[in-house]
């Protein structure tokens, strides 16, 4: 009779074990873009499935979520199992008997293996929830690659039919300054030029944006190319009345780089440091060398990048600087040519006040 009880026993426990699975199964698909009714239906369904449901207690414990179906007891026993986000321990589910008023509280070895089950229920429905949020950013990033592709070819075009016009207004205007000795024939020439020259400079920017421009890396030294920006640099920096200050730990650092890429780098954030500084401030250039990369500072004293502008001061075409003073490509040819030297830049606040450009850049590609 005995024996027969306890098979009965164990029968209900695994029919309330199916029921329990089931009844998860159920919830997670109802409830798939709530995560917290999930996780609050998936709590009730365990206490339901415990020995002693009148007395469990159920908490789930995920990230941010952090779930009881009543209040944890003082004095109480329990048993766990940890959730798990693609072999990384994320959270926990356990459940509690209050001893003080189960004086036998005890658990089946069969409950912590129906927990398992469970904790393993939560753990796929976090990663289908993931792998759904990669999907889509994947998707997303295929779609603005795409744009992008398509952005650069129309550019490109542009750039190209824009040259053409561009050498004929600057030919055409210095042939006119040169051949005429009336004052204001000149001034106006003058501005003609400079105006092309600005114009000229911009559709090399565009050009460099959109295309896969060629690259000639070698080793070779890092300091000598900073001392030639610097030093073609000077005249701005004179003009605006600013100083620099260059260290570099190792004079010999040696890496393998496009010269004129970097310099390209260094003429841009450069210019932008000497157009926000202000009178009387010094520029930072700073260099460390580290086993397998080195870093480059270039720090101004400036206003600084407000926290909303942060986010936006690589996307081409963005400027804050007032109509025809800045094409807002220059960052953003600065970030194309940084990754495809492997390398990151990233800015922060300097102290007390200003900016620093942060580059960081392989030695060998």
């Amino acid at each position: 009779m005995t024996k027969e009880i306890s098979i009965s026993k164990k029968l209900e426990e695994r029919v309330k074990e199916l029921s329990c699975l089931y009844e998860v199964s159920s919830a997670i698909r109802k409830h798939s873009d709530s995560v917290s009714e999930t996780l609050e239906e998936i709590c009730s369904i365990t206490k339901r499935a415990w020995l002693f449901p009148e007395h469990a207690i159920v908490q789930l414990e995920f990230e941010d979520y952090n779930i009881f179906t009543s209040t944890i007891p003082v004095n109480s026993v329990f048993q766990q199992s940890n959730i798990m986000l693609f072999n990384e321990s994320k959270g926990v589910i356990k459940v509690y008997y209050n001893t003080d008023k189960l004086a036998n509280a005890h658990f089946l070895e069969e409950e912590q293996k129906l927990l398992n089950k469970i904790a393993i229920e939560i753990s796929e429905f976090f990663e289908r929830r993931e792998n759904v949020k990669k999907e889509e950013l994947l998707k997303r990033s295929a779609e603005r690659n795409d744009r992008l592709s398509i952005l650069g070819e129309i550019t490109a075009g542009i750039a190209h039919e824009l040259n053409t016009p561009l050498g004929n207004i600057l030919g055409f205007a210095e042939l006119i300054k040169s051949s005429t000795k009336e004052n204001q024939t000149q001034k106006d020439s003058e501005k003609i030029i400079k105006a092309a020259i600005y114009s000229r400079d911009i559709v090399k920017k565009l050009m460099f944006f959109a295309c896969e421009m060629p690259h000639h890396r070698e080793v070779i030294q890092i300091k000598p190319i900073i001392d030639q920006a610097l030093n073609l640099l000077t005249p701005n920096l004179q003009k605006a009345r600013i100083s620099y200050n260059f260290t570099i730990d190792d004079p010999a650092l040696e890496a393998q780089i496009d010269t004129i890429q970097l310099t390209q780098v260094l003429f841009n954030i450069l210019i932008n440091a000497i157009y926000v500084s202000p009178v009387g401030s010094l520029i930072n250039i700073e260099v460390s060398s580290y086993t397998d990369h080195f870093i480059l500072e270039i720090k101004d004293e400036g206003p600084g990048i407000p926290e909303h502008l942060k986010s936006k001061i690589f996307q081409p075409f963005f400027s804050t600087k007032p109509v025809g003073e800045g094409s807002g490509l220059g960052l953003s040819v600065v970030h194309g040519i940084i990754k495809s030297h492997h390398g990151e830049i990233i800015t922060f606040d300097n102290t007390p006040t200003g900016t620093v450009f942060q580059i960081k850049l392989p030695l060998k590609l």
